[in-house]
């Protein structure tokens, strides 16, 4: 560990910080690479006089911080880490960056499954860093899970982030595209959940060059109107799901009332969309039959 004043810390800082960017990278720098969590920084500024310890030293927490600003490199991969929920997740630029508002899937799941000792069986389809399964299962101690990616780099992403978290077994990873790798579960699903690739193909071209540059192409392009693979999840879901199952997926901001036409035309039932923080319809939801 690297000891330096306070007063040192918070000088660079401020320096750093007026380059660009924003607070919220620089705390993921600060915690995952420097060991200085949001906690510490709370803490430095009621004892301004006092010492500091860092795990690497200011230079190469400059380093990567000038990085990420000269090549628009999103913090998360340079560090290898991400903060969701109450989660640390591994990623590298195989998966998504899991944003902030995909958090209200699983509370879209609490709200339906309110007993958290239910014995429910689950899947997610393109799991990614597998943050919302894994957030499900750790809530869901009693429930089985199946998360599926068509990546096998993503899916052993997601498997190393279950492993950190719980020594249970309750999660399952399984590599193939959608619905495929759950042949053998037709009809045993009491919900299914799906962020997936939703962006239009014009909308994609415009995207800022932190995603467009360094995301992958495939977690996010969702064909020429973004409905693509929607389509497809929809429409081979009866297939999995119980009668009464959930379905709960992520949209594009205005893919609300198309998606809602189309779990209507599959005979799903209890449509709902769910806005996200910014009051957008963010999800839609319907359960079968």
């Amino acid at each position: 560990m690297l000891c330096i004043t306070v007063e040192e810390f918070l000088f660079w800082k401020k320096k750093q910080l007026s380059k660009g960017s924003n607070q919220e990278s620089f705390a993921v720098l600060l915690d995952c690479i420097g060991g200085i969590s949001n906690n510490d920084l709370n803490s430095i500024i009621l004892n301004p006089k006092g010492n500091l310890y860092l795990k690497k030293n200011l230079k190469i927490l400059e380093s990567i911080w000038d990085d990420h600003l000269l090549k628009s490199c999103p913090i998360q991969y340079l560090c290898g880490i991400t903060f969701w929920r109450d989660l640390k997740l591994k990623v590298t630029n195989k998966v998504l960056i899991p944003r902030p508002e995909t958090e209200i899937i699983v509370d879209i799941v609490f709200n339906i499954f309110r007993k958290k000792s239910e014995k429910l069986f689950f899947a997610e389809l393109g799991t990614g860093s597998g943050a919302v399964s894994i957030a499900l299962a750790l809530a869901y101690p009693l429930s089985e899970g199946i998360a599926t990616d068509i990546d096998q780099d993503a899916l052993e992403i997601a498997t190393k982030n279950y492993i950190n978290f719980s020594k249970k077994t309750n999660l399952k990873f399984c590599c193939g595209n959608w619905w495929s790798p759950l042949e053998s579960f037709h009809g045993k699903l009491d919900f299914a959940i799906s962020n997936p690739p939703y962006i239009p193909r014009d909308i994609y071209e415009k995207l800022p060059k932190e995603v467009k540059n360094f995301e992958p192409k495939v977690a996010l392009l969702g064909g020429e109107d973004g409905l693509k693979h929607i389509r497809e999840i929809i429409q081979k879901a009866p297939l999995f799901l119980k009668d009464k199952g959930w379905l709960i997926l992520e949209n594009h901001h205005d893919q609300g009332e198309k998606v809602k036409q189309l779990l209507i035309k599959n005979k799903f039932t209890s449509i709902e969309i769910v806005k996200d923080f910014s009051g957008i319809g963010r999800f839609t939801i319907g359960r079968y039959k």
